[in-house]
This record gives C-alpha cells, structure tokens and sequence, in this order.
C-alpha cells in the first residue's frame, strides 16, 4: 500500500514537471545579434521587449543600431549580426554582386515581411515641388542599393533625370535627416516617422513613394541562411516574437502604452509625434505589415526598379528566390 503511495506521488510529481516543461519556454541560447537603422519604425521590436515577447519564445536579442547599409550588409555577410532588419533590395543588391561594397552573400534570404517602406521624399523649405530639385544636390545611403532607386524612380517619373541633379551619399536615415536639416543637400528619402519631424520644421514633403509606386516590400528580416537553418528555433521565435509585437501594437486597447513605449525609445520626441507616428505606422492599409506577411509583388516592384537602375543592370530571379517562407510559415502554426 505504502509503495503504491509512493508510485503514486512519483507520476504525479513527474506529471507536473511534463506540465512546466509543455508551458514554460526553452533557456535562451546565445542572443541573437540584430542590426537594425535607428528610427520609430522598430516600434514593433521595443513593443515586444516590453511585453516580454522574446523571452516567451526563449530567445534573447542584442541590438546593434547601423549608421548605413554598407555597414549593416558586410557585418551581416561576415556573420558579425545574425538577423539584419533592412530593405530587401539590399539583400537582393549583395546576393548579386550589385552592393555597394565589393561583398558577395550568395545565401542571404528575407524570412520576414516588416513594412512599405514607409518612403518620404522631404526637401528643403525653399523647394516646394519636384521639378525645382533640377540643379540641386540629393542624398542617398548607398547608391547602389537600398532606396536609392526610389528615388531615382519618382524623379525620372516628374523629368528629372542625372545629370539635372546631383546625388551624395549621406549615410543611414539618421544622418540623412540631420544633414536635411542642416539644409547640407535639397532632399533625401525619409522613413516615417522621421518626416513628421521635417515638416514641423518647415521642411517640404514632395511625394509619399507608395502614392507614386504601388505595391513595394521595403524592411524584412534578413539573414545568411546557412546560419538560419543552423539555428531554426531561434529564428522562428524571433519571428513569433515579432509578429506579436507588431499585433499589439495594433490593438487599440495597447495604444497609450504603446505611445509611451514609442516615447521612451525615440530620444526627444513629444506626444504629438508618437501620435503622428502611430497614425502613420499603425495604419490598417499601408502601416506595419501584419503577422510578417511579405508582399511578393511588391518585392517585384523592387526588382523591377533594380533590373531598370543599377550601375551594371542584368535580369535578375524571381522573388520567391529571395525569400525563404519556410520560417515564417513554421512560426505562424
């Protein structure tokens, strides 16, 4: 009697540790390294930091801001970050050969849908439409990659075409919007919410890129997926951990946390800003790309502008060649 006690309590103390072990969330192996561009458009990554998102997943990250593309792509090619929240252009631009750094990441894939692009194109006070940038100087990142043939594009569509202007690289969004507002060049491509910032300054928004160009995958998650496939579990609960970021930020009953979370991460910023920013970025058609869904044809689009604009242009794959669906689907069971 005593030892059928004993069983007893045995299974049912085993019974309990099943229990912990089927809710609780695996030790996090190393962080993960994340580069990402400053700016209010990683809304969803604080979000799901604050709301314990990642550790749920049992995943750690570490995050390192970039201050340009080059950077961010060659520390991504030499395993130096793990994931790169980035433009897919970029990843398309360095898995052909085409970056502007002579790098070469033959397995760079996105995993992840982010956003639009969310592309602004701010000029200076004195300059209040398009045509009136003939003879004045624009700055890019890259010349290469990235937005950098946005902006050519929404040019050459109001006819204005190099040499009619001239082209500097300025570095990421960050330095680009403080040398916009040291007026060292005439315009450049914004990210939202940084144009809000440019317009309460008295500073011009010329053209909205998804206005004047449709359907366009900007930020994904990129990664070498040799690395990717090496550390599954960890990506898919990044993934995971990022898609329930992003819905709670779009939940409305999340919004005045969400507003304080955003003001405490962007340096400076008032509360009608983070208001602005959460109208822009939070929008039901154009805001954060829901569940990480990415936009085939607007990565389409995004060929389409590189097979027209790069230095060395050459038919290039397929979307579906630069993006690796498995993850994601894996993560949205």
């Amino acid at each position: 009697m005593v030892l059928r006690a004993l069983r007893l309590a045995a299974a049912a103390a085993f019974a309990v540790v099943l229990a912990g072990c089927a809710t609780e969330p695996p030790a996090p192996a190393r962080p993960i390294e994340v580069n990402v561009f400053p700016g209010g458009f990683n809304w969803p990554i604080w979000a799901a930091q604050e709301k314990g998102f990642f550790a749920k997943q049992g995943v750690a990250i570490n995050i390192t801001p970039t201050p340009n593309s080059v950077a961010q792509l060659s520390g991504l090619i030499d395993g130096k970050f793990d994931i790169a929240m980035t433009a897919i252009d970029n990843l398309i631009a360095y898995r052909e050969g085409q970056g502007e750094a002579p790098k070469l990441g033959t397995d760079l894939v996105a995993v992840m849908g982010g956003d639009n692009g969310f592309l602004r194109l701010v000029s200076i006070p004195e300059v209040k439409a398009i045509p009136e940038l003939r003879g004045r100087t624009v700055s890019v990142d890259a010349r290469t990659t990235g937005y950098a043939f946005v902006l050519f594009e929404i040019l050459d569509r109001n006819g204005l075409r190099e040499p009619a202007y001239a082209i500097e690289r300025a570095g990421g969004v960050r330095q680009r919007f403080d040398a916009l507002m040291e007026k060292k060049h005439a315009a450049t491509l914004l990210i939202s919410p940084f144009e809000v910032q440019a317009q309460a300054r008295g500073f011009t928004l010329l053209a909205d890129a998804s206005a004047a160009l449709g359907s366009y995958q900007g930020l994904v998650a990129g990664v070498r997926k040799g690395w990717a496939e090496a550390n599954r579990r960890q990506v898919v609960g990044y993934i995971r951990a990022y898609t329930q970021g992003v819905e709670w930020l779009y939940d409305p009953a999340n919004r005045a946390e969400a507003l304080a979370i955003f003001q405490k991460n962007v340096p400076n910023s008032t509360p009608q800003q983070a208001e602005t920013a959460y109208r822009i970025l939070l929008d039901p058609k154009n805001g954060f790309q829901r569940r990480g869904q990415i936009d085939l044809a607007g990565v389409q689009t995004v060929i389409t502008l590189r097979e027209k604009w790069a230095a060395q242009p050459k038919k290039l794959q397929p979307p579906s060649a630069y993006y690796d669906g498995s993850f994601h689907r894996e993560a949205m069971r």
